[in-house]
């Protein structure tokens, strides 16, 4: 198997941001924050922001998206994105000309990987997933599912995300910190909507299945600062993972964490 790092940048209401880096290239998912923290990050886990290949975006709300404008004038690398969530970014001068725009169910091959993506239900125009599959030099493939700012689980994202090696899963909230918490109530509808964000149960209840079905690392991601807790999120999967041969690890909202 081929050497592959799979880091979490950040991750969280305030900004997202992924790295693959394998022998045949380097891309990211998501690029929030803003360009000098993304450029900070990448320097923290010894990545060169001028290896990055290309990006996958996986919709157009800022926590995604907020770094691009000013990155890309130094870093004018391939943009993927879904057709419906370009608008976003079409006005930017910078941007424009990178865009690689997609139906949101495509297949390329993208810095020597096989990216596919699929549709995740949220609230925007158009929200995505991705599986990637890695290549090795002894004719085996390694392979990584990210889902994250998905309201419920589809038959899509789990067929999606079973058979992956390496799974990047949303684990946003406990219910009933969202319930009790300081948001107006029209948001703490719309977290707990099936166009909002995955709960801490059902995040755990997908993890069990895709771990029964060979997933043997798993990342919680996009965790909300003031609805979860990484302890709630982290014990709430490892229960329902039993006695699984699984390493879970939980994506900070400010500091890089790697899939070890």
């Amino acid at each position: 198997m081929t050497s592959v790092r799979i880091i979490s940048l950040y991750s969280g209401s305030t900004g997202n941001c992924f790295v693959i880096s394998a022998p045949c290239g380097t891309l990211l998912i998501d690029a929030g924050k803003n360009a000098k923290r993304l450029h900070g990050a990448l320097a923290e886990v010894g990545i060169d922001a001028d290896s990055i290949g290309a990006i996958l975006v996986t919709h157009e709300h800022t926590d995604h998206i907020s770094a691009l404008p000013v990155f890309l004038k130094k870093h004018p690398v391939p943009v993927h994105i879904a057709n419906g969530s370009a608008y976003k970014l079409l006005p930017h001068p910078s941007i424009e000309p990178l865009l690689h725009t997609h139906p949101p169910i495509y297949e390329e091959c993208i810095c020597g990987m096989r990216v596919t993506s699929f549709p995740t239900p949220h609230d925007s125009r158009a929200s995505v997933g991705y599986r990637i599959e890695v290549p090795s030099e002894d004719g085996s493939t390694y392979r990584i599912g990210y889902a994250t700012d998905i309201g419920y689980v589809t038959p899509e994202i789990e067929e999606a995300l079973t058979g992956c090696d390496a799974v990047i899963l949303e684990s946003n909230h406990d219910y009933d910190m969202l319930m009790t918490g300081p948001y107006p109530y029209d948001l703490k509808m719309r977290i707990a909507s099936r166009r909002g964000h995955l709960s801490n149960p059902d995040s755990a209840a997908l993890a069990a299945r895709l771990c029964a079905a060979g997933t043997k690392k798993l990342m919680l991601a996009h965790l909300s600062q003031e609805n979860n807790a990484p302890d709630i999120a982290l014990g709430e999967c490892i229960g329902a993972l039993g006695d699984a041969d699984v390493q879970v690890f939980v994506a900070h909202p400010e500091i890089p964490t790697e899939m070890l």
